[in-house]
């Protein structure tokens, strides 16, 4: 059962942090699996991605830690098969399931209409299949870092309620002759058995073409690896792939992934929506609407990451010049602090060379 608070005032994250020390100082293990779900919805309607992500790890890989049998189910009724080789477990660097769903993911209307296409083909699997229709199983994203890949991968997770292995690419290369194909081999027999969705980000790092100028002999092996595992893939196990650089991928490669969805920075529609996400608690406003505009077009050019960064940001330092501890009902963002915040990522992702 979880515990009712007696407050005039919404939970922040420290009341679950103190819920959480307290039940697990006194070993309450429901109460405290209660309490860090709890916590992982906050951070998920609060858009704390990266922490929602993290949290829902720990509470899944702790469930399967406890549970015993190589086949476990966690509270939410998602199985999943634990890993029962070491090795194979190194080249993983997570294990995820996700409550984000197509609402969460602020794009354009195509790209929203190609996943619900593909989304839906797995819901309707057994009957594609009953008659000898395909279905598609193979994505690749491609297009600006911060513009929602891997939200969309975490997304493709929650809809279809499978378990998310998210693989770590440094440990799958290796300079031993063979061993990256061999690691790759390993890591599609894992996701085959367990129907799992595999997560390749940085996909180019593997699937370079195969007579790139600085590329070697071991790169056409793993290309012609993975254009063998994808032929021997059930069509229940998803791959997806991202890459910001596509043209660096084989063209062989690119064109075995049955849906291919190009991501692309937002336009004014896309970061007006990004700012009402944001700001839809309703304690944080920006004013009247021709500042906003203003701020749109000031905006225009920098990833979805980026935006929501530095109006995050701005939140923040507007709420510390209100110079109170108190929990305020409104806060009126300075515009001026986030129009030089938009300016200062500019002029840094512009330094860096990623702008």
């Amino acid at each position: 059962m979880n515990v009712k608070k007696e407050t005039s005032f919404p939970l922040t994250q420290f009341d679950f942090i103190k819920d959480i020390a307290r039940f697990g100082l006194e070993n309450d293990q429901e109460k405290l699996k209660d309490s860090l779900q709890e916590m992982i919805e906050h951070a998920r309607k609060t858009k704390k991605t990266n922490l929602a992500i993290q949290l829902q790890s720990i509470l899944k890989e702790a469930i399967r830690f406890h549970q015993a049998g190589s086949l476990s189910k966690t509270s939410s009724g998602i199985r999943f098969e634990t890993p029962t080789s070491k090795g194979v477990e190194d080249l993983i660097l997570d294990q995820v399931t996700s409550d984000y769903r197509l609402s969460d993911l602020i794009c354009n209307p195509q790209i929203k209409e190609s996943l619900d296409h593909f989304i839906l083909e797995h819901r309707k699997k057994s009957l594609l299949e009953a008659l000898e229709l395909p279905v598609a199983h193979k994505i690749l994203f491609y297009g600006p870092s911060g513009c929602g890949k891997t939200l969309a991968s975490y997304v493709i997770a929650g809809e279809l309620e499978k378990m998310l292995l998210v693989v770590n690419l440094g440990a799958i290369v290796s300079s031993k002759l063979g061993e990256t194909s061999k690691n790759l081999a390993r890591i599609f027999k894992m996701a085959a058995s367990g129907d799992c969705i595999l997560f390749l980000d940085e996909f180019d790092s593997l699937g370079k073409v195969r007579d790139y100028s600085q590329d070697h002999g071991e790169m056409k092996r793993v290309v012609n690896t993975i254009l063998q595992l994808f032929d021997y893939l059930p069509q229940s196990t998803i791959v997806i792939a991202a890459t910001n650089q596509v043209g660096m991928l084989d063209d062989a490669l690119v064109r075995r992934f049955d849906t291919q969805i190009g991501f692309e920075l937002p336009g004014e529609k896309e970061i007006e929506e990004l700012i009402g996400l944001t700001l839809k608690r309703g304690v944080f406003t920006l004013g009247s609407k021709s500042g906003i505009k203003k701020l749109i077009q000031k905006a225009k050019g920098l990833s979805f990451y980026s935006i929501q960064k530095t109006l995050i940001t701005a939140m923040k330092r507007s709420l510390y010049q209100l110079k109170t501890d108190l929990i305020p009902a409104k806060v009126e963002i300075d515009k001026a602090i986030w129009e030089k915040l938009i300016e200062d990522e500019r002029s840094a992702l512009l330094n860096s060379g990623k702008a």
